[in-house]
C-alpha cells in the first residue's frame, strides 16, 4: 500500500532522500518534504493554496493536520506553512499557515495559527494554543491556551529537542527496512 501523493493544479509534492509517509497519509499540492522527514498514519498535509516546506530529520505524528492561508485572504500572499530542521510535531497537532524554526517540539494537541511564529527551540506543551501572529521567542517551555512562557527550557531540555528528531530518524529508517522486506 502506497501514501496518497497527489497534484493540484499540476503541482505535486517533492519529497526529499530516505523519507518516510505512511500509507495512511496524505500529502497533496505544493508540499516540500526535506531528507530524513516522517510522517505517520493519518496526518495530511494540504498545499493547495499555498505552500508547505517541512525541514531534515522532522517528523510529523499520527493524525496531524498541515494546511496554509489562501492568497488576498489573510494577506495580499497569504501565508504558508514552513517547520524548520530537527522538529518533532506530536499527535494530532494542528499547524495552520505559520512559521516553525529548529529543534522545537509541538505537543499533542497543540494548535498553532496563521501568521504565528516559534523561534528555534522551544518546546509548546501538549494541548497549548498559539493565535494568530503570535511570536513565540526561543529558549522557553510555553503552555496554556493563549500560550504563554512558563519558565526557560533546561539544558537536558535542549538536548532533548534534538534527541526526539534522532529517535524518529531511525524510527522512520526500521519502518522503511521493514517496507523493503515484504
Amino acid at each position: 500500500m502506497l501514501p496518497v501523493l497527489r497534484a493540484y493544479k499540476d503541482t505535486f509534492p517533492k519529497i526529499g532522500d530516505s523519507v518516510y509517509i505512511d500509507p495512511f497519509a496524505s500529502i497533496i499540492g505544493d508540499v516540500e518534504l526535506a531528507d530524513d522527514v516522517s510522517i505517520w498514519p493519518m496526518c495530511v498535509l494540504r498545499g493547495d493554496v499555498n505552500n508547505i516546506k517541512v525541514g531534515k530529520r522532522t517528523n510529523i505524528q499520527d493524525g496531524s493536520v498541515l494546511h496554509v492561508a489562501r492568497k488576498g485572504e489573510a494577506s495580499i500572499n497569504g501565508y504558508s506553512l514552513h517547520i524548520g530542521e530537527d522538529v518533532t510535531v506530536g499527535h494530532k497537532a494542528m499547524l495552520h499557515a505559520c512559521q516553525i524554526g529548529d529543534r522545537v517540539l509541538i505537543g499533542m494537541g497543540a494548535i498553532v495559527l496563521d501568521n504565528a511564529r516559534i523561534d528555534d527551540d522551544v518546546i509548546l506543551a501538549a494541548g497549548a494554543l498559539v493565535p494568530p501572529n503570535k511570536h513565540l521567542p526561543s529558549g522557553y517551555l510555553y503552555v496554556g491556551s493563549p500560550a504563554k512562557a512558563a519558565r526557560k527550557l533546561t539544558e537536558e531540555e535542549f538536548a532533548f529537542l534534538k534527541r526526539s528528531a534522532c529517535h524518529y530518524v531511525k524510527l522512520k529508517n526500521e519502518y522503511i527496512e521493514e517496507a523493503k522486506s515484504k
